[in-house]
């Protein structure tokens, strides 16, 4: 009987690389070498780095560095198969068909879901049309032509397993496939996911920044090796899975991975204290001139603004959630300090569109459902109202991306007699909220403070 199982990851990212591979190569080091990594993207915007670590073998260096400026270097061995990037994705869909993949996860990003507020798939966008139509540019039509091929193939069950910052992920990612595979007509497809997949909910946790084009020459000079595709991330490392795996899963608690009945606790603390008050900070400093996230939160007025949020709105909303929700306040700031891995606001504050819906709104609704007014929270969006506006111009010190922006939209807003009053009124940002005057009111409350702090 065949021990041996490959765990498939799309997304060949450096999170993925510094995170889930991390976690796979300690399995590996501690002599349990039943499971290994095959990984490859949808796209072939990365396939420098696929091909340069195709000629390392798979290995890298992860340097890690504390915010004391203690650093350590690991040499990740747990990625054993580069799939080149195709057209057809065939090398991808192959080995997510092969019997011996009993896990698919996937990285690829806030934004790659295409989920409106509602958790609808946003069937206008073109990369969701294409898909429609029988193209692989998403998440949905990619895993859906594995999935086909495993049948024809009769591979067996497995599970995909969402590594993503959204709410539910597990949720959230197999209700997205399932409307897909509904709008598609694949009803054969469907039944099959229903009986032979299990999607489990996730938590994952640890910054990661762009590597640094002196990373790899200080590698070379810590420790010998030459890695043309090293990566980089702070000391803390966390992941909890919901522990709903279909068929055989790593033995992933033996490498301090937390396997829990519900991850729901620990993502909603972690989406609405690390990723919105990061975003937070990053749109904020980017408006001060600040390059990175260490000098934006070292600025008092924008370290008060994060503070502030968490402990006024978030802590209040959460809860007695089990966890020490100020401590954990704390941690996330002082990591935020760290000068070391010089993480940049144009990383962090990517994707906005995706962000505010996910991250932001729910705690703005459920401020008012308690009866409160989530004045400390409404300046994340006002300053990314001020940060677009930046863009609109011209004038952001770098190029935002973000997955899901209309860029003609956004323009006509800010052309428009009342930016603000369409800018409240979205409801793909705000829900519920766009249709309430005082959330509107609000808001032009504070992206004219916003104005004058950035004066």
């Amino acid at each position: 009987m065949n021990n041996k199982y490959t765990w498939l990851h799309i997304g060949l990212g450096s999170f993925h690389r510094a995170h889930q591979a991390w976690y796979l190569h300690k399995l590996i080091e501690s002599g349990d070498d039943t499971w290994s990594i095959s990984a490859g993207n949808i796209r072939n915007d990365a396939e420098d780095v696929v091909s340069t670590l195709a000629e390392q073998n798979g290995e890298y260096v992860l340097e890690t560095i504390s915010p004391a400026g203690e650093c350590k270097y690991e040499q990740i061995t747990s990625i054993k198969k580069l799939l080149p990037w195709q057209d057809d994705l065939a090398p991808l869909i192959k080995e997510g068909a092969k019997a011996e993949t009993k896990v698919i996860a996937f990285t690829v990003t806030e934004g790659g879901y295409y989920l409106d507020t509602n958790h609808k798939l946003e069937i206008n966008n073109i990369a969701i049309k294409h898909d429609l139509s029988g193209g692989s540019d998403t998440i949905y039509g990619t895993i859906t032509k594995i999935l086909e091929k495993r049948i024809e193939q009769k591979s067996g069950s497995l599970t995909l397993l969402n590594c993503d910052n959204v709410r539910h992920n597990g949720e959230r990612f197999q209700d997205g496939l399932v409307e897909f595979l509904t709008l598609t007509g694949k009803i054969d497809v469907l039944e099959w996911v229903t009986n032979n997949t299990t999607c489990p909910n996730t938590m994952v946790d640890r910054i990661t920044p762009r590597p640094t084009v002196e990373l790899p020459n200080r590698i070379k000079e810590k420790t010998g090796i030459t890695d043309n595709a090293p990566v980089m991330g702070e000391t803390f490392i966390q992941w909890v899975i919901e522990d709903n795996f279909k068929d055989v899963r790593p033995n992933l608690e033996t490498v301090n991975v937390e396997m829990v009945d519900s991850v729901i606790p620990y993502e909603e603390a972690k989406i609405r204290i690390l990723n919105a008050s990061h975003s937070c900070i990053a749109w904020a400093g980017t408006l001060v001139g600040k390059t990175f996230i260490h000098e934006s939160t070292l600025t008092d007025y924008i370290y008060n603004i994060a503070d502030e949020y968490i402990t006024q709105d978030v802590i209040p909303c959460l809860g007695d959630n089990g966890i020490d929700l100020p401590t954990y306040r704390d941690v996330v700031l002082e990591r935020f300090t760290n000068p070391y891995i010089e993480d940049t606001n144009q990383r962090v504050a990517a994707d906005g569109f995706s962000k505010i819906p996910a991250m932001i709104t729910p705690t703005m609704i459920e401020c008012y459902q308690r009866g409160a007014v989530p004045s400390a929270t409404a300046l994340l969006p006002a300053l990314f109202y001020t940060f677009m506006e930046q863009w609109h111009k011209g004038e952001l010190p770098y190029e935002y991306q973000d997955g899901i922006l209309d860029s003609e939209s956004v323009h006509t807003m800010f052309n428009s007699a009342d930016p603000i009053a369409i800018y409240a009124r979205d409801k793909a940002l705000f829900g519920e909220l766009a249709e309430r005057d005082d959330f509107e009111a609000l808001l032009r409350e504070k992206i004219h403070h916003v104005s004058s702090l950035i004066r």
